[in-house]
């Protein structure tokens, strides 16, 4: 582009996102966008990806947080089919000395997932599955609360083609305290020879 059709700054500064005038069109420069170069097999989070011998104990996954509203509490509701009014009916909860309501413990463990954050995207050509899950809820979580999840690789069992790694799972509230812990184990290949 020469710059007798580079635009002003007066013209980018009109544009919007949805403009198609046809003077804008000499905005997209088509030497840097060319679509004969897109390779969906690459369109990843994490290109680069791992195996089993690229996990080490002690590395961490952290999730993100989530502040429990009303509205993850009526979308796990509508998920689960649980209608128990502790759950969903704050002045049952409070006659019965609770500040609010009170999450069930299926709701917090769903924060956990490692889809919620980066692991699933670094093993999409060495996962094979899912083994299993196992947690303990310690503490209650009420509606508002701030939760803090997270996954901790605590061990790794080599077998000869793949490999089982377990996340310790953790999940934190505001006030710093451990509301939930667990485990969960994946079976990851060992990396091709």
């Amino acid at each position: 582009m020469g710059d007798q059709d580079k635009p002003t700054t007066a013209e980018l500064n009109g544009l919007s996102h949805s403009s198609h005038r046809g003077s804008d069109r000499r905005l997209i420069d088509k030497e840097s966008f060319d679509m004969t170069d897109f390779d969906p097999a690459r369109h990843r989070m994490i290109p680069t990806q791992r195996w089993f011998e690229d996990f080490v104990v002690g590395e961490r996954f952290v999730l993100p947080s989530r502040t429990q509203t009303s509205a993850v509490f009526a979308a796990f509701q509508t998920a689960s089919g649980d209608t128990h009014p502790v759950h969903y009916d704050v002045e049952y909860c409070r006659s019965r000395g609770m500040p609010h309501l009170l999450a069930h413990g299926f709701q917090t463990l769903i924060h956990t997932a490692p889809g919620a954050g980066l692991f699933p995207f670094m093993v999409e050509d060495s996962l094979v599955g899912f083994l299993e899950q196992s947690s303990r809820f310690l503490k209650p979580v009420f509606a508002d609360d701030t939760i803090y999840p997270a996954l901790e690789v605590t061990e790794l069992m080599p077998g000869r083609s793949t490999g089982v790694v377990t996340l310790k799972s953790t999940v934190f509230n505001q006030r710093k305290e451990l509301v939930l812990e667990g485990t969960q184990k994946f079976l990851i290949r060992r990396r091709p020879l």
